[in-house]
C-alpha cells in the first residue's frame, strides 16, 4: 500500500484536523464552457466536533464535499484528510483509506432492496474482509443503541423513512470511521425523525478522534452543530463557532 503523506503542519503527530483544505478551487467543463465552483477555499473540520456546512443550493457544498471523501480531483489547492493528502493516493490506495476513515450518510439511504436492515448494516465490515456471519453480530451491538432490534431483519421496503435512515446511520458507524460525511441526513425526514437521527450522531459519533460533517439547509437542526461553516457562490462567507449552551438541544 502506498505510504501515508502527512502535511508539515501536523507530521510526526496525530492529526488535530479531521480535514484541512487548503486554497480549494474546483472547475468544470473547458474553454468556454468552464464553471468555476469552488473559489479558493480554506476549511478546516476538526476532530471532536460536529461541523455543518450550510448554505444555498448551488454554492458548492456537495463539490466542496465530494473533493474531501476523495470522489473529486481538486483544479487547484489541497485536500488533506486524517493527516493524508488524498489526491496522491493511488486508486487502489485511495478505496481502501475512505473505506477505513470515512463513513456515509446519505440522504436517499442507498439501502440494498435485496439485504434486510442487518445485512445493510453490516456492508462495510463485509467490504474489509469480514464474513457476513461475524458483521451481523457486531451490526447487533449497535441496533440495540438505535432501538432497531425489532426491524432487524426488515427489507428497506418493509421499514419507515425513519428506520431506513437508522439504518444508514448504523451503517456508517459500524467500522468507526474517524470522518462520518451526512449529506441532508434530514431532508427527507419530519421535524421528529430528523431530530432523532441527530441525537444519535451526536451520542453515537462523537468522540475526540472523530469528526462528524453535516451538509444541510435544514435550519432546524442547526443547534446540533459545533461549528456551521456557511458557503455563498464557492466561498467561505462565514464561520460561526457554538458555545456549549448554545450547542444544548431539546429532548
Amino acid at each position: 500500500m502506498q505510504a501515508v503523506q502527512t502535511s508539515s503542519i501536523e507530521a510526526g503527530s496525530r492529526p488535530k484536523l479531521a480535514v484541512q483544505c487548503r486554497s480549494l478551487v474546483k472547475e468544470f467543463g473547458t474553454a468556454q464552457t468552464r464553471v468555476r465552483v469552488l473559489r479558493g477555499i480554506d476549511v478546516d473540520i476538526e476532530l471532536g466536533k460536529q461541523t455543518f456546512l450550510v448554505g444555498p443550493s448551488g454554492c458548492g457544498k456537495t463539490t466542496l464535499v465530494s473533493l474531501m471523501a476523495g470522489l473529486l480531483t481538486a483544479t487547484e489547492g489541497s485536500v488533506h484528510v486524517l493527516g493524508t493528502e488524498i489526491a496522491k493516493l493511488r486508486s487502489s490506495s485511495l478505496v481502501d483509506f475512505r473505506a477505513k476513515n470515512l463513513g456515509f450518510v446519505f440522504q436517499q439511504f442507498n439501502l440494498i432492496p435485496a439485504l434486510n436492515a442487518l445485512e445493510n448494516a453490516a456492508v462495510p465490515l463485509v467490504v474489509q474482509g469480514q464474513s457476513m456471519h461475524r458483521a451481523i453480530k457486531d451490526v447487533e451491538r449497535l441496533f440495540e443503541k438505535l432501538d432497531m432490534v425489532p426491524h432487524r431483519l426488515k427489507y428497506p421496503n418493509q421499514l419507515s423513512g425513519g428506520q431506513q435512515q437508522r439504518v444508514a446511520v448504523a451503517r456508517a458507524l459500524i467500522h468507526q470511521p474517524r470522518l462520518i460525511i451526512c449529506d441532508e441526513p434530514t431532508a427527507s425526514l419530519d421535524a421528529e425523525a430528523g431530530h432523532a437521527v441527530m441525537e444519535l450522531l451526536s451520542e453515537l459519533a462523537a468522540a475526540p478522534d472523530r469528526a462528524v460533517l453535516v451538509v444541510t439547509h435544514d435550519s432546524r437542526i442547526f443547534s446540533f452543530a459545533d461549528t456551521i461553516i456557511h458557503l455563498s457562490d464557492g466561498q467561505v462567507l462565514r464561520v460561526e463557532e457554538q458555545t456549549a449552551t448554545e450547542v444544548q438541544h431539546e429532548n
